[in-house]
């Protein structure tokens, strides 16, 4: 009770209030504004470093990685990435080229193979093979035509998996370049200078090489 009378004096006399206690208000309203600041600025921070990475990968980036693997699973696609769409067609055309000699070389190959193996048996049953009969059972031709298809078959894959390969390599080139200046700001110009003459500076005709090549959008 006692204390309850003191605070209304006090509270009654605005300019008698005691030094301790405003000293102590200060105080806490300072260990308020320190509390309220340590709560918000932690929230603040996180806040901001998981905004930033969202404005960065916001940005579309061309990758060369996936434009190649596109191209190893199905060649063309990494070329449809790189919106380079009139390449598919050729592409598909050099492989439907490849696996039709793929296919008429193997069976030439197998046909000569069957002959060959009837006439080095000696089967007779068999002795009517087409083959057989052409080449009047010749075993040098029918190994020399056995030996002919299977080389152009074998080269047939050969071609195709260069053709494979390509096509990836073509994908990703194309995929680094794809954020560079193709267009007709890259140039190439000769130009007269007045070069110093070795040592003694004196004017002297030259010939300088200019180029430039700038890097921007697609």
């Amino acid at each position: 009770m006692h204390t309850i009378i003191n605070l209304k004096g006090i509270l009654a006399s605005p300019y008698k209030v005691p030094l301790s206690i405003t000293r102590i208000f200060i105080l806490k309203i300072s260990c308020v504004f320190i509390l309220f600041f340590l709560l918000i600025s932690p929230k603040y921070i996180a806040a901001q470093e998981n905004t930033s990475p969202v404005i960065q990968d916001s940005i579309p980036v061309h990758s060369a990685k996936k434009a190649t693997l596109m191209s190893m699973c199905l060649p063309g696609l990494g070329q449809a990435y790189n919106k380079k769409y009139w390449k598919i067609p050729i592409i598909y055309a050099g492989f439907g080229t490849l696996i039709y000699f793929i296919s008429t070389n193997g069976k030439s190959y197998r046909d000569f193979r069957t002959a060959y193996n009837i006439v080095a048996t000696g089967d007779s049953v068999n002795f009517n093979n087409e083959l057989v009969v052409r080449y009047d059972g010749n075993l040098s031709q029918l190994e020399e035509g056995r030996s002919y298809y299977r080389r152009n078959m074998e080269l047939s894959w050969i071609l195709t998996g260069l053709l494979y390969i390509l096509q990836v390599v073509d994908a990703s080139v194309d995929a680094n370049l794809y954020s560079f200046d193709v267009s007709d700001d890259l140039s190439l110009r000769f130009e007269p200078i007045v070069d110093p003459y070795m040592t003694a500076w004196k004017p002297a005709p030259a010939l300088r090489l200019r180029y430039r090549f700038n890097k921007g959008s697609h």
